[in-house]
C-alpha cells in the first residue's frame, strides 16, 4: 500500500465574513408571562433550556421534561409514559418530529392514553446510556430518535427507535404502535408489568462490569484485530458506515511509535488522509462531520460534534508529531481555525454541535450543484471541478455534489500543465470563492449549550496542538477555557456542572465531565506550567474517586451518589464515539499518580481497569482509551522536571520537550524560588534545584532521576536512552 503525499491547501487565514443566518432560530416569550402548562401555543419544554426540548416547544404533544411531575402524573391517571431521547442535531429525530409530534391526530392520542417525555441525550446521558442499552437488548440495534414506552415507575417495555407516523416499507407506523400498546396496557397489565421487571433485572447485571485479570498481551491483541478488519482500500475499520474515532488512532499511533510497528503507522496514515481528502473533512470551512455512511468517506451524515473534533484534532496533533508531515499540521490547525470561528462563544466555551439539516434538507449548506460550483470558481472551473470531484449530475442527492479530493494533487498539476504549488493556488482560490458563496446561505442551526466532558476534551486537544506546534496563542486559547470552565461550571463546594447555556449552568457533573476536564487541565497544565491547573486536576480527580467509585467491586459508576436514582445506576468502559468515563479516569489517574508521585492514583486506575478485566480480555477493541492508559502505564516513561530562575533558558527546555514526542512522560515546572505550590502536589521535586543557577532538567525514571543536565541535547539524549 502506498500512501500518496498529502498535499493541501488551508483555509486558516480567512474568518467569516458574513453574519451568520441560522436555521431554526425564533424567538420565544417571556417564559415569566405563561402559564404552567405553556399555554395554547407551547408546551411545558417552553420552560426548559435544550436546544433540542426547545425545538419542541411547540408541539401540540403535551410534552414534560424529565422529572417527577410527569411521573407522578402517570401514576395518578394510571397512564404508561412514552420517552422520547434525541439531540438539536439528530436528522431523524427532526423527521419523526415533523411526521409524528407536530402532528394533531398523533398528539391527540398521545395526550390522551400516555404521559410524554422529551430528553435531550447529551444534557442527560445518564438516561440515554440506560434506555439506549434496553433498546439494543430488545431489538438488537440501537440510535436516535431513542423511543421507549416505560410503566411510571420507569420499568421499560418496550422500545425502538424512529417510526414513522403510517406503516412504510414494512415497519409498523407510530400510531399503530401506539394503539397496539395501549391495548396491552389497558388488557395485559401483567405481561408489560413481568417485561419491566425482567428487563431491570438483566440491565443490573449487564451495566456493572465484568471483572478479571488484564492478559498481559492485551495491547498486542487489540493491535492484531484491527489489523484483521482493517480497509486496505480506503483506510478505516470495518465496513460502512464509517466512524472517524480519533481516540483509536491516537491509541494505534502510540503502539506503532512504541513497538516500531511500521505497518501499523503505514494503517493509521492511510485512514488520516482519506479521511482528509473525503466528504467527511468539510474543505471549505474546516472540521469533520460526525460519521461516513458509506466505504470511502465520502457521504458524511453532515452534523458536526465537538467530541469528534477534540479527538480527531488529537489524532492529527499525533501524527505530525511521530512523522513530522507539515499536512497534518496544517489540517489541524484548519480544524481548529473551524473551531474558534463557529464553535466558540465570547467567553472561550465551546459549543456542542452543528446540524446535519438546513431549511429541512439533510447537507443542503454544504453540496453544490455544477452550476453553483461554476458560477463561485470563474475560469478555472473545468479543472477544479475535477480536483473537488464535481459532477454535472452530482455525486449526492437532488444533483448536488459533496466536495472531496478526488485526484491526486500532483498527478493533476502535471496533467493541466501546471506546477503543484500553482495548482494549489488555484485550488485555495476557488475554496474562498466558495466558502463566501455558502457563507451567505442559511447556515444550519447550531446547539449552543456548554457541555463541561466535550469542552473538557476540546481544551485537551488543543492544549496538545498548542504544545506541538510551539503556538503560545493555541496554548492561551486552551487555558482560557479552561479558566473559564472552572470559573462558570464548578459550585462553591467544588461540585462540576455538566450544562451551560447563556449564564446557566446547571445538571450535577457525570462521571465524564470529571474525567474529561481533569484531562484537558493535565494539558493545559504541560503547555503552561500554570499550578493552578494541576491543582485543580488533582481536586477534580479526588472528588471523581469520592462521588463515583463502587466501594463494593470497584470501577466507577457513571452518575454519582448523590445522583436521582434511575432503575439502574450503571458502569461503562465501552469507549464509542466518546470514551467511556471510566476509560478516561484510569487514564487520567495514570498520568497523575507520574506527576505528583502519589502511587495511590496509580492503583485505583489499576483497579478501575480490572474491574472490566473479562471486557478488555474479549473486545480489546472496545476500550482503546482504556488500552492507552494500559499503554501509558507499562511504556514506562519519564518524570522530567525543569527548574531555573531564567524563564527564557527554561523555556527552551520546555520547547524541546512540548515539541517532541513524548506521549509516555510526564513534564513539570519547580521554580528555582517559591515554588510551595508545587512541591506541596509532587513532594519528589523539592530536591530538583537548578544547578549554577541555570536552567537545569532531571530526567527521571520511577522518580529517581539521572544527574541534571543543562541542555536540551543532553535531557533529549537522557530521555531516549542514547
Amino acid at each position: 500500500m502506498r500512501i500518496r503525499p498529502l498535499s493541501i491547501t488551508t483555509n486558516c487565514e480567512y474568518m467569516n465574513p458574513i453574519q451568520k443566518m441560522r436555521d431554526g432560530a425564533f424567538d420565544y416569550p417571556d417564559a415569566s408571562t405563561l402559564p404552567t402548562d405553556g399555554g395554547p401555543d407551547f408546551n411545558r419544554l417552553v420552560f426548559t433550556s435544550s436546544p433540542y426540548l426547545l425545538q419542541h416547544a411547540r408541539n401540540p404533544v403535551d410534552w414534560f421534561p424529565w422529572g417527577e411531575e410527569a411521573f407522578e402524573k402517570a401514576a395518578r391517571e394510571d397512564k404508561p409514559i412514552f420517552l422520547s431521547v434525541g439531540y438539536s442535531t439528530c436528522h431523524w429525530c427532526h423527521v419523526m418530529e415533523h411526521e409524528s409530534f407536530e402532528d394533531r391526530e398523533v398528539a391527540d392520542y398521545l395526550n390522551q392514553h400516555y404521559v410524554s417525555i422529551k430528553v435531550d441525550r447529551e444534557e442527560r446521558p445518564d438516561i440515554d446510556h440506560i434506555y439506549m442499552t434496553v433498546c439494543q437488548a430488545m431489538t438488537g440495534s440501537g440510535g436516535w430518535p431513542l423511543t421507549v414506552f416505560m410503566t411510571p415507575d420507569k420499568k421499560p417495555f418496550f422500545s425502538g427507535t424512529y417510526f414513522p407516523k403510517d406503516d412504510r416499507h414494512g415497519r409498523p407506523g407510530f400510531l399503530r404502535v401506539l394503539s397496539a400498546l395501549h391495548e396491552v396496557w389497558r388488557n395485559e397489565r401483567n405481561k408489560i408489568l413481568s417485561i419491566g421487571e425482567e428487563l431491570q433485572s438483566q440491565l443490573a447485571g449487564a451495566m456493572q462490569g465484568q471483572p478479571g485479570e488484564i492478559p498481559d498481551d492485551v495491547l498486542d491483541r487489540a493491535v492484531q484485530s484491527f489489523k484483521r478488519n482493517y480497509d486496505d482500500v480506503f483506510g478505516g475499520f470495518g465496513a460502512a458506515p464509517k466512524f472517524p474515532m480519533g481516540h483509536m488512532l491516537s491509541f494505534l499511533l502510540r503502539r506503532a511509535s512504541a513497538t516500531a510497528d511500521h505497518e501499523l503507522l503505514r494503517m493509521v496514515e492511510h485512514t488520516l488522509v482519506r479521511m482528509y481528502r473525503g466528504g467527511m473533512w468539510d474543505h471549505l470551512g474546516g472540521g469533520f462531520c460526525r460519521y461516513s455512511v458509506d466505504r470511502k468517506w465520502l457521504v458524511p451524515h453532515f452534523e458536526k460534534m465537538l467530541y469528534d473534533n477534540a479527538l480527531l484534532l488529537m489524532a492529527y496533533t499525533d501524527a505530525f508529531q511521530i512523522t513530522g508531515k507539515a499536512a497534518y499540521r496544517a489540517i489541524a490547525e484548519e480544524l481548529i481555525t473551524y473551531v474558534r470561528r463557529d464553535m466558540t462563544d465570547a467567553r472561550g466555551l465551546f459549543y456542542s454541535a452543528e446540524n446535519a439539516d438546513s431549511e429541512g434538507e439533510e447537507g443542503r449548506f454544504y453540496v453544490f450543484t455544477k452550476a453553483e460550483f461554476d458560477a463561485a470558481t470563474g475560469e478555472h472551473g473545468g479543472m477544479l471541478a475535477e480536483y473537488f470531484g464535481i459532477e454535472a449530475a452530482g455525486n449526492f442527492e437532488h444533483g448536488k455534489n459533496i466536495l472531496h479530493i478526488a485526484v491526486d494533487p500532483q498527478e493533476w498539476s502535471a496533467r493541466h500543465g501546471i506546477t503543484l504549488d500553482e495548482g494549489l493556488a488555484r485550488v485555495a482560490e476557488a475554496k474562498r470563492a466558495l466558502f463566501e458563496a455558502r457563507a451567505r446561505r442559511i447556515h444550519p442551526s447550531l446547539d449552543d449549550k456548554i457541555l463541561a466532558s466535550w469542552n473538557g476534551l476540546m481544551i485537551a486537544a488543543i492544549a496538545q496542538a498548542g504544545q506541538a506546534f510551539d503556538d503560545s496563542a493555541l496554548i492561551a486559547f486552551a487555558a482560557g477555557a479552561a479558566d473559564a470552565l472552572l470559573g462558570l461550571m464548578r459550585t462553591p463546594d467544588g461540585t462540576l456542572l455538566h450544562r451551560m447555556r447563556g449564564d446557566e449552568a446547571g445538571i450535577p457533573g457525570f462521571l465524564e465531565d470529571y474525567a474529561f476536564v481533569a484531562w484537558g487541565l493535565l494539558d493545559v497544565y504541560e503547555a503552561t506550567f500554570g499550578t493552578r491547573f494541576l491543582r485543580q486536576a488533582v481536586a477534580l480527580s479526588d472528588r471523581m474517586l469520592t462521588l463515583f467509585h463502587d466501594d463494593e467491586n470497584a470501577g466507577l459508576f457513571f452518575t454519582a451518589h448523590d445522583a436521582e436514582a434511575l432503575i439502574v445506576r450503571s458502569k461503562e468502559s465501552h469507549d464509542g464515539a466518546l470514551p467511556s468515563g471510566n476509560s478516561a479516569a484510569a487514564y487520567v489517574l495514570m498520568r497523575l499518580a507520574r506527576m505528583t508521585g502519589d502511587m495511590s492514583y496509580d492503583q485505583r486506575a489499576g483497579e478501575i481497569a480490572r474491574a472490566f478485566g473479562a471486557q478488555l480480555a474479549q473486545h480489546p477493541t472496545g476500550s482503546t482509551v482504556m488500552l492507552t492508559a494500559l499503554h501509558f502505564a507499562r511504556e514506562q516513561g519519564q518524570e522530567i522536571v525543569l527548574t531555573g530562575h531564567d524563564p527564557a533558558a527554561v523555556a527552551d527546555l520546555a520547547r524541546a520537550l512540548r515539541t517532541a514526542w513524548l506521549p509516555q512522560s510526564v513534564m513539570l515546572f519547580r521554580p528555582a524560588v517559591h515554588a510551595d505550590d508545587i512541591t506541596a502536589i509532587a513532594p519528589y521535586t523539592a530536591t530538583t534545584l537548578p544547578i549554577n543557577d541555570e536552567a537545569t532538567a532531571y530526567v527521571c525514571h520511577g522518580f529517581a532521576c539521572e544527574l541534571p543536565v543543562q541542555s536540551v541535547d543532553e535531557m533529549l539524549a537522557l530521555i531516549s536512552g542514547t
